[in-house]
């Protein structure tokens, strides 16, 4: 089993934030899950908080742990600052930019789509949720999926208004990445330098 196919709910308390998405566990139970989520917390060593934030980074992304070790391992190779690339990179792969652009409504459902081939790279169809994008790649709707239930309801309520580094053209369904994201810009709730240390040991 590739993928985490469990209770969305136990992941986003146990990280006590919405990770895969909107949780209403989080408002009624706001401790850890288990039998002693309850108990009092123990202190973490700094490994734990460190190897917690590398996991926290998988969960969101929907990356498993030797992708991921392979995404950090280019990510060092790189010029600049190695946690800011990780997450360019992460940012830049195929399913999270199509839901970045509001065509799905989670990662898990952009995975999805892609798979099934209803997302053209450039103007050819590609189904592969790992590929890396980059600045001025054209990502769009497969012309016979753009009436997709799952698309129109995304689209209606999501934007890619919202991020600079993205632009969408709605009557087209047609979205273009001007630049990889700054640090600045990536929403997420990431300690990147934390997986850097932890890497380093």
């Amino acid at each position: 089993m590739a993928r985490y196919t469990g209770p969305k709910a136990r992941i986003s308390r146990r990280f006590n934030e919405p990770i895969l998405g909107e949780s209403k566990a989080l408002q009624k139970k706001n401790y850890p899950p288990g039998m002693h989520g309850k108990g009092k917390k123990r202190k973490q060593s700094e490994y734990a908080i460190q190897l917690a934030e590398k996991q926290k980074a998988k969960f969101i992304y929907g990356v498993l742990e030797r992708q991921f070790e392979n995404i950090f391992d280019k990510a060092t190779r790189k010029k600049g600052v190695t946690g800011e690339v990780l997450l360019q990179m992460l940012e830049s792969r195929l399913d999270n930019m199509v839901y970045r652009l509001g065509v799905a409504p989670t990662r898990r459902a952009a995975r999805q789509l892609v798979v099934h081939k209803h997302i053209t790279v450039n103007g050819e169809v590609v189904n592969i949720p790992s590929v890396n994008l980059r600045a001025g790649d054209k990502i769009a709707v497969r012309e016979k999926s753009k009436s997709l239930e799952t698309i129109t309801n995304s689209l209606s309520v999501q934007s890619a208004k919202k991020y600079n580094w993205l632009e969408w053209e709605g009557s087209e369904m047609e979205g273009k990445i001007i630049n990889l994201p700054l640090r600045s810009e990536i929403p997420e709730n990431i300690n990147e330098q934390l997986i850097v240390e932890l890497y380093s040991k």
